[in-house]
C-alpha cells in the first residue's frame, strides 16, 4: 500500500486582505504548497506580501482597479477586513467589509471565478451584531455571485476570535468557556462562539481552497478547531 501524501491539485488564486493578520499568512502557505497566488496590494504595502505570490497593486473597493487579474484564476480568497473589529467601527465595517465584499463579487463575476471564498463571522444575534449583519450581508453578495453563473461554489468560513501574535488577550477567558461547555444550557452558544488559533485558521482556508465543495459550504469554529 503507497504511503506518499495525496496529490494537491494546484490552485490559481486571487487574494484579497492578503497583507493582514490572516491574509500573510495563508498566502505564504498557499505558495509553499505550489499554488499560484496573486494578492491585491496597495502600493504603500507591496513588500508586506510574502515572496513566490505575484503582486496586484489596486483598491479593494474598486473592482476596476483589479479586476482584469482576476482572469484565469478558479479560486478568490476575501480575506478583507476592518482590523480589531469592536462596536465603535460600524461605520467602518460599511465602508469597507461590505463594500470589499461587493466589489470582489463583481471582479470574481466578470472573471467567471468557479470558488468564492468568503472570510466571514460567527452567526451571534447579540454580540457585534454590527459586524455580524455586515457580514451576513457579504455572504448574501458571494450567494448572488454563485446563483449569477453554472457551476459556481461558495464557502463561509465563520470564526469568532483568533488567538494569535498580539491576540492572547481572550486566554484568559478559556476557563469560562469550559464551563460553558460543560452546562447543556450553553454548550452550542459556547462552541459556536469559541475560540480558534492562527495556525487553525491557515490550516482551515488552505483546506478550502484546495477542496473546493459542489454548492455552498459553511465551516464553523467546530469545523475550524478540527484543522
Amino acid at each position: 500500500m503507497s504511503t506518499e501524501p495525496p496529490t494537491v491539485t494546484r490552485r490559481d488564486v486571487f487574494v484579497t486582505g492578503g497583507t493582514g493578520y490572516i491574509g500573510r499568512r495563508v498566502v505564504a502557505a498557499l505558495v509553499e504548497r505550489g499554488h499560484r497566488v496573486r494578492a491585491l496590494v496597495r502600493p504603500a504595502s507591496q513588500l508586506r506580501l510574502p515572496h513566490g505570490c505575484t503582486r496586484v497593486v489596486g483598491d479593494a473597493l474598486d473592482a476596476s482597479t483589479f479586476s482584469t487579474h482576476v482572469a484565469g484564476c478558479d479560486t478568490f480568497l476575501q480575506l478583507v477586513g476592518t482590523p480589531h473589529p469592536s462596536p465603535s467601527k460600524a461605520a467602518e465595517f460599511e465602508r469597507v467589509d461590505l463594500v470589499s465584499a461587493r466589489e470582489s463579487c463583481r471582479a470574481a463575476n466578470a472573471a467567471h471565478v468557479a470558488h468564492f471564498i468568503y472570510l466571514s463571522v460567527a452567526q451571534s444575534a447579540s454580540l457585534m451584531r454590527a459586524y455580524v449583519d455586515v457580514r451576513r450581508r457579504g455572504e448574501a453578495l458571494v450567494r448572488d455571485f454563485v446563483a449569477n453563473g453554472a457551476g459556481r461554489s461558495a464557502t463561509f468560513v465563520r470564526p469568532w476570535y483568533v488567538l494569535g501574535p498580539g491576540h492572547r488577550w481572550p486566554y484568559a477567558l478559556v476557563p469560562l468557556y469550559r464551563i460553558m461547555e460543560a452546562i447543556p444550557s450553553t454548550r452550542d452558544r459556547a462552541r459556536q462562539l469559541g475560540l480558534v488559533t492562527l495556525a487553525q485558521m491557515v490550516r482551515t482556508l488552505v483546506t478550502c481552497v484546495e477542496r473546493p465543495p459542489g454548492g455552498e459550504r459553511i465551516i464553523a469554529v467546530p469545523e475550524i478547531r478540527e484543522a
